[in-house]
């Protein structure tokens, strides 16, 4: 997967709150795993994935139609997109990356 910009943050918490919270884990895991191979296709072949997109977050979300970004009054909102940044705070701790603050 290429590097998180806070659109790929945003687009992904709007696809997570357009499904059902027992269900967001999964759709999260399914988005991370579609921009990981779209990659990887992309640096194999030169090309963008026709389904998965470029590589980013943000391509592999826009394809199942997110809806609006609503506010950040909107407190399901607010845990998706804190659900989206733990589980890539997790994906890079759980490869040995350190989360360093800026």
């Amino acid at each position: 997967m290429l590097p998180m910009l806070h659109g790929d943050v945003t687009a992904a918490a709007r696809v997570l709150r357009g499904v059902p919270e027992g269900a967001r884990e999964e759709v999260l895991e399914r988005l991370i795993r579609s921009a990981t191979w779209a990659a990887a296709y992309r640096q194999r072949h030169g090309r963008q994935h026709p389904c998965w997109g470029d590589g980013t977050l943000m391509a592999a979300a826009l394809a199942r139609d997110p809806g609006p970004e609503p506010g950040l009054g909107d407190p399901d909102y607010c845990r998706c997109l804190a659900q989206v940044l733990v589980r890539l705070a997790e994906r890079r701790e759980d490869a040995g990356l350190k989360v360093v603050p800026t």
